[in-house]
């Protein structure tokens, strides 16, 4: 029997015309393709006239049906590949499960390499990216999100992310606040009809962005250039946050006070929520005589 190989399989992020002709040779000769989701990965199939069996493998799914997948490969000797609805697979997509399962179990892995969203905006922006970071999608608390930022801003000179269109701009809000002197590339939907990219400082992008009124339509794809940032002196937040908010609250703040001085303090709003919600628990379990 002939031995299993899982083929990782890039996939056009827009333009179907970047599919690579190994990918579609790969595509047509595995036995099964595991998809992000399979209506999208059936349309890109159809549109080549391939016609490989298909079956889900999504965030939700992932750790449940590797394993099964990967028994049958063992034991059937099939190959197959992995594709998520754009760019390359298991970065920010799923399918690092699926990938470790297999190696773990001694099927080769290899990668048919392709389109890229980070690497495609990195090559437009203009910026030095013989170093950078790559981060994914930012929180959606405005508080977690500008904490995060400017913990990447203290990383590597140039970052990329992901947003959805429909969070952009409260995005490049965060950036121009929390990272004085940021440059940013937009990217929004890259290689398709209607890409577009803006360049410059982070307000004058906010400023473009909140003056288009399609900005909440499409794919985007943020590179941040942070190397001119200016940054205040990290905080040192308490280690103990329940200890902290009782200490302040021991001193007569309500608790809401003593929240919003230790988010001062550099503790992060939503863990310092989450340790009020704790003593307001221990206060009911333990009343006061």
């Amino acid at each position: 029997m002939t031995m299993a190989t899982l083929y990782v399989v890039a996939t056009p992020i827009g333009n179907l015309s970047d599919i690579s002709p190994r990918a579609l040779e790969t595509l047509k000769s595995v036995a099964l393709i595991a998809a992000e989701d399979t209506r999208v990965t059936g349309n890109l199939l159809r549109h080549f006239d391939i016609h490989t069996p298909l079956t889900s493998l999504h965030r939700h799914n992932e750790a449940d049906k590797s394993g099964g997948i990967v028994e049958r490969m063992l034991a059937e000797g099939i190959d197959v590949a992995l594709t998520t609805d754009a760019g390359t697979p298991a970065i920010s997509d799923p399918g690092n499960f699926f990938v470790r399962e297999a190696a773990e179990a001694g099927i080769e892995v290899l990668a048919i390499a392709g389109p890229s969203a980070m690497a495609a905006a990195l090559s437009v922006s203009g910026f030095d990216a013989r170093e950078f970071a790559f981060y994914g999608f930012m929180p959606r608390e405005k508080s977690d999100r500008v904490w995060k930022l400017q913990k990447i801003a203290r990383g590597p000179g140039v970052a990329v992310l992901h947003e959805s269109p429909h969070r952009v701009t409260a995005l490049m809000e965060s950036i121009a606040e929390a990272l004085p002197g940021c440059v940013a590339c937009v990217c929004c939907d890259l290689t398709k009809l209607y890409e577009k990219t803006i360049r410059g400082p982070a307000p004058k992008v906010l400023e473009s962005l909140q003056a288009n009124p399609n900005t909440d339509k499409g794919e985007y794809c943020v590179v941040l250039d942070m190397r001119a940032v200016e940054l205040p002196e990290p905080k040192n937040p308490p280690a103990n946050v329940e200890a902290a908010l009782v200490s302040l609250m021991m001193k007569g703040m309500s608790m809401n006070d003593a929240v919003q001085a230790a988010v001062q303090q550099g503790v992060r709003k939503n863990a310092a929520k989450r340790a009020a919600i704790q003593i307001r628990q221990w206060v009911r379990t333990f009343p006061l005589e």
